[in-house]
C-alpha cells in the first residue's frame, strides 16, 4: 500500500513538470480568453519631435473631422422693366434711344425693312375755341414699328404728312360721315388700313341741343305726371259715388201707422 501511495505521487510530479502539460493548458486558456488589443506602436522618425507628434496626434484623433459644406451663392438678377414709354404722347423720345440709355425693354418693334404696323385712331373732334375755330383735331396713338412720318388720308381730299414724333394734327373742316384714317409711314412703305387707324365724323352735342332736350324731357314728364293724377282723381271719385249710393239703398226706412 506505501509503495503504491509513492508511485501516484511521482506520477503526478513527473505529469506537472512535462512540456507537454504546460504547451496543453497555455492552449486552453487561449481559447477561453478573448484576446487582448494593444496600442499601436508609433514610430517617430529623425525630422519629428515629441510635441509635433503630440500636435498632430491631437489634430487628427482627439476630435472628428470638420465637413465643410459648400456654400452656393445664386446671383439674382434684375429682371428688365419696360420702358417708360407711351405710345400715345406727342413729341416723346423714341423707345429704342430710352432703352439704349437705361436698358428697359422695349414693346416688340417690326424692321425698318417692313412697312409698318397701322397706327390707332383715338380722337376726331372740331376745334371750337382760338384761332384753330372750325378745323378738325385728329389724335392717334403709334404702332410697335419703325416709323419715319405719318400721314392722315381723308375721304375725298389729299393726304396730310406729319412727323415721326407727332400724335396729332389739324386739318379742314369735314362733313359728317366723311371717313378720316391716319397711316404710319417708313422707308419699307406705309402701314395697311384697319377698323381701327379709320373713323367716321359724327359732330358731338352741343350744349343748347342737350339743354332743350332736357326741357322737353322734363316737360314730357310733368305733363305725364299730372295725367296720372287726373286720372287717379276720377277714379278715387267713381268709387265714392257708387259706394254712397249703394248705401241709400241697402237702408230703406219705413213709417208704421196705427190703424
Amino acid at each position: 500500500m506505501t509503495s503504491l501511495c509513492r508511485n501516484l505521487a511521482a506520477l503526478l510530479l513527473f505529469l506537472s513538470a512535462s512540456p507537454l502539460h504546460h504547451s496543453h493548458l497555455s492552449t486552453h486558456a487561449a481559447s477561453t480568453f478573448p484576446p487582448t488589443t494593444r496600442p499601436p506602436i508609433i514610430f517617430m522618425t529623425a525630422l519629428g519631435s515629441d510635441d509635433d507628434y503630440d500636435d498632430d496626434y491631437l489634430d487628427n484623433y482627439s476630435s472628428p473631422p470638420k465637413v465643410v459644406h459648400a456654400v452656393k451663392t445664386t446671383l439674382l438678377q434684375r429682371e428688365a422693366q419696360p420702358c417708360q414709354y407711351n405710345p400715345c404722347l406727342e413729341n416723346q423720345e423714341p423707345c429704342e434711344q430710352i432703352s439704349a440709355k437705361t436698358g428697359c425693354l422695349c414693346p416688340g418693334v417690326s424692321g425698318v425693312d417692313e412697312p409698318p404696323h397701322a397706327p390707332i385712331i383715338q380722337v376726331l373732334r372740331p376745334i371750337s375755341e382760338g384761332d384753330d375755330r372750325g378745323k378738325m383735331e385728329v389724335q392717334w396713338c403709334a404702332p410697335s414699328s419703325v416709323v419715319s412720318g405719318y400721314r392722315v388720308v381723308i375721304e375725298g381730299s389729299e393726304a396730310l404728312e406729319f412727323g415721326e414724333v407727332s400724335r396729332r394734327g389739324l386739318v379742314g373742316s369735314l362733313e359728317v360721315g366723311t371717313k378720316v384714317c391716319v397711316e404710319a409711314v417708313n422707308s419699307a412703305g406705309h402701314s395697311p388700313t384697319s377698323e381701327f387707324s379709320c373713323k367716321r365724323y359724327t359732330p358731338p352735342e352741343s350744349s343748347e341741343h342737350k339743354l332743350f332736350a332736357g326741357i322737353i324731357g322734363g316737360g314730357v314728364a310733368l305733363l305725364l305726371l299730372i295725367i296720372a293724377a287726373v286720372i287717379l282723381w276720377n277714379h278715387q271719385m267713381r268709387k265714392k259715388a257708387k259706394r254712397d249710393s249703394a248705401d241709400g239703398l241697402g237702408n230703406p226706412s219705413y213709417t208704421v201707422g196705427t190703424l
